[in-house]
């Protein structure tokens, strides 16, 4: 079979992002913003809260790879301080979401090439993303660096509640680009997750090296490596000639 959609890792392969969610900043500013919501709680209170929450929603899920909801985690914390209105929860949420993941956040940038590739690449394959990632992030992520317009579906693994490597996140995106696991490459950063994920689902892979992710796992080894994104039509290419 041809191949006819190439499927991205978005963070540490299309995206150079980071993070970090220890700082104080980010409860001091969510306990500051609370206040004007009639909610009185301190910046240590916040943190060991969300925490809290978090862990409790990974240790209840039945998922063999769990992933964590964000809004839902804001959503539970303000039931917590009686926030009973599933109206106003919703708009905290998100806004506390938000919040949280801007001051978090060090840098936000594509990896040098990212945009001429996925020109080149846009008028002969389909394109779609398969990554762990927020819904509350994602998209406004892609959309501040630009990747708005070039990727359809756009599976992010928050709305699923299972993470990579789990074969099923790859067979939803196979699922909604209409094709076969022979029929589409896998393009990551992250030799588990990605590598090991995409190839159990029977999808061929390519890594990319970068500042980011695991860079071995076991005996797994993608089809081609990748040191510089704009060696990917090369790996394109020798993958589509292999399958035909």
């Amino acid at each position: 079979m041809a191949i006819e959609g190439i499927i991205f890792d978005l963070y540490g392969t299309l995206i150079d992002i980071e993070t970090d969610e220890s700082l104080e900043e980010i409860y001091i500013a969510i306990a500051n913003f609370l206040t004007y919501e009639g909610i009185f709680v301190g910046s240590n209170q916040v943190r060991e809260l969300y925490w809290q929450i978090l862990k409790t929603q990974k240790e209840e899920s039945i998922e063999r790879y769990p992933e964590i909801d964000v809004l839902s985690i804001w959503d539970c914390f303000l039931k917590h301080n009686r926030v009973h209105s599933a109206s106003v929860r919703k708009r905290i949420s998100s806004i506390l979401s938000h919040m949280f993941r801007g001051i978090a956040r060090k840098r936000l940038q594509l990896y040098p090439g990212v945009i001429d590739v996925l020109e080149r690449l846009r008028s002969s394959y389909r394109m779609g993303i398969v990554s762990d990632a927020q819904r509350s992030y994602a998209l406004s992520e892609m959309r501040a660096v630009g990747l708005g317009n070039y990727f359809d579906p756009i599976i992010i693994s928050a709305n699923s509640g299972y993470r990579k490597p789990d074969k099923r996140i790859f067979a939803e995106a196979l699922e909604g680009m209409k094709l076969k696991p022979p029929q589409a490459i896998y393009v990551g950063n992250d030799m588990y997750r990605d590598i090991y994920g995409a190839s159990r689902a029977g999808i061929k892979t390519i890594f990319v090296h970068s500042n980011q992710g695991d860079k071995s796992y076991g005996r797994v080894n993608p089809d081609y490596y990748v040191w510089r994104f704009e060696e990917l039509y090369a790996a394109i290419e020798f993958i589509s000639c292999s399958v035909t």
